[in-house]
């Protein structure tokens, strides 16, 4: 599903005229049947090797009516942010969804509800949800060799400090990005993004640019990410726990995830490369079993889930790293490469891997 769009505010318009029109010509056909809007579609999806995880254009919806007690109140809470969102567009102004959860706390009653009707309203008009003019609130941070300029006008220029930049709220809005980096390595943890910093890994094998999303990544991150991607065409790399977890997040960047399945064209980047720490590392730099950690019943469960997703069979290599942790069932974090130095992963493990291709 790509979207093309003249801007985010056609796209919007007419997302909103087409759905308004479909609506119109069904009450038509039901002989004065109540409107119903047709929201988020249930989890279905295809995989394509060149894009991730798409909804399938036929796939199951549900129908929000408004005579209906059960869903009286989720229709009335889709036309009040859909009335919000329609003056955002309007007046070329954003807001983020904590804003509009705070426009009327208590009839929303939780953040989680507006959070829902949004990705609702965005899968319902098939737009981004960035044509919406709803932003995210950011946790993600970048550092390395990138200057670009924000939508207010506001230079920012990255460094390899230990102080990093938070991820811009409104990605579309940034522009003229600069940087002569050799390539791009997500960090899967906070922490062992600091500790890089703190390490000087990201001057010494400067030019590059590191960007973490603190755990499972957010929409502002996964967009940075493609767009540094769709601009630079440079090498990507994941640093990721080796366990389901963090198997879970190298996932959700490379091929997307169900739930934003209807924006995988705008959200993934299918030329990552899983770097590490791989299960076989484990067993190459023979890590000791007292710095491995058992797989639990639900790490275990994870696993299987992942063994059976439709584009592991495009990965024989990384389907024999997740055979070796599952046959091993052990996991490890990347914190215990410390038990060969406290800067292994920095002066040797890393700078090894990205010189001789470590990764697959």
């Amino acid at each position: 599903m790509a979207f093309a769009p003249a801007g985010p505010e056609a796209s919007f318009f007419d997302a909103l005229e087409r759905h308004r029109a479909a609506l119109l010509a069904a009450e038509k056909r039901g002989a004065g049947e109540s409107p119903a809007g047709a929201a988020r579609a249930r989890p279905a999806s295809r995989f394509e090797d060149s894009v991730g995880l798409q909804l399938i254009p036929q796939c199951t919806t549900r129908k929000i009516k408004s005579d209906s007690p059960k869903s009286v109140k989720k229709f009335a809470l889709i036309l009040k942010i859909l009335s919000m969102i329609y003056k955002l567009v309007q007046s070329n102004t954003y807001a983020t969804k904590r804003d509009i959860f705070y426009t009327n706390s208590q009839l929303f009653g939780n953040q989680a509800s507006v959070d829902n009707i949004i990705d609702d309203i965005s899968c319902m008009l098939k737009v981004p949800r960035r044509s919406l003019h709803v932003l995210s609130t950011s946790k993600g941070l970048i550092a390395g060799n990138l200057r670009y300029v924000e939508e207010d006008g506001t230079r920012v220029q990255c460094t390899c400090s230990a102080t990093a930049t938070a991820v811009p709220s409104n990605i579309q809005g940034i522009r003229n990005l600069i940087t002569d980096a050799k390539f791009l390595l997500i960090v899967e943890k906070d922490a062992t993004f600091q500790r890089l910093l703190d390490d000087n890994f990201c001057s010494r094998m400067s030019p590059c640019i590191m960007v973490t999303g603190k755990g499972i990544p957010d929409l502002n991150t996964r967009l940075l990410v493609k767009k540094l991607w769709d601009t630079f065409h440079i090498p990507v790399f994941t640093l990721v726990d080796a366990d389901p977890h963090g198997i879970e997040i190298l996932c959700v960047y490379k091929y997307g995830s169900m739930s934003m399945s209807f924006e995988a064209h705008s959200l993934t980047v299918p030329t990552i490369r899983w770097l590490g720490l791989l299960p076989s590392d484990i067993q190459r730099l023979n890590i000791p079993k007292d710095s491995l950690i058992p797989l639990t019943k639900h790490d275990q469960r994870k696993l299987d889930s992942i063994l059976k997703r439709p584009y592991i069979t495009y990965q024989p290599l990384w389907r024999k790293e997740l055979e070796m942790m599952a046959d091993s069932k052990m996991k490890a974090e990347i914190q215990a490469l410390t038990f060969l130095s406290a800067d292994y992963l920095s002066r040797v493990y890393l700078p090894n891997k990205l010189r001789f291709g470590g990764w697959i």
